[in-house]
């Protein structure tokens, strides 16, 4: 269900309608992920994704195991997407089936106008509804805005991997964070 949740903070006093993401949004999630890949400061993506990369998140994970639904949700402004979230599989073992990693990415123009604070805002309960026991991520330390989203959004940092990937000939750090729910820890 659509909600509208205005920015906690930024200059910008936007309010987005944030809602669970279509196939028909694929297109624009994909322009948006992009942005991001060739920006070089949130991940170790270097293949720009297209609509049909993106319309395969909304099938259920091949395999044997059953994961609980994977909340995909995107933000909205006069019916232009500006970001989205998205929980995806962590490791394709029974162990860890309730825990998810996410993606949060928004467009250039909408950075430090408080949306993350808004998807995160409405993605938190849903993947708590979902039946996800922890989400993880792994973020570059000089990607401040992302961490600091973490930390207002109750994610605490487990440690960090040293030299875990090649972006461009450069071995990068990550920041591993991690917030549980403690309601679906049965």
């Amino acid at each position: 269900m659509p909600s509208a949740i205005p920015p906690s903070d930024g200059p910008d006093r936007r309010v987005w309608q944030v809602r669970p993401a279509r196939p028909a949004d694929a297109s624009t999630v994909a322009a948006i992920y992009n942005e991001g890949i060739r920006a070089r400061v949130a991940t170790f993506e270097t293949r720009e994704r297209k609509a049909t990369d993106i319309e395969s998140w909304f099938d259920p994970p091949p395999g044997p195991i059953t994961y609980p639904p994977h909340p995909f949700l995107v933000a909205e402004r006069d019916s232009v997407v500006d970001g989205w979230v998205h929980a995806s599989v962590y490791r394709p073992r029974e162990a860890y089936r309730r825990i998810a990693e996410y993606s949060i990415y928004t467009t250039d123009a909408a950075r430090g106008c408080g949306l993350g604070d808004a998807l995160m805002t409405a993605f938190l309960p849903a993947c708590e509804r979902a039946g996800i026991t922890k989400l993880v991520a792994r973020i570059f330390p000089e990607n401040r805005a992302s961490l600091s989203l973490c930390a207002r959004h109750g994610f605490r940092i487990v440690g960090t991997y040293e030299k875990h990937g090649q972006l461009h000939g450069q071995w990068r750090d990550v920041v591993i964070v991690e917030r549980l729910f403690a309601a679906n820890l049965d």
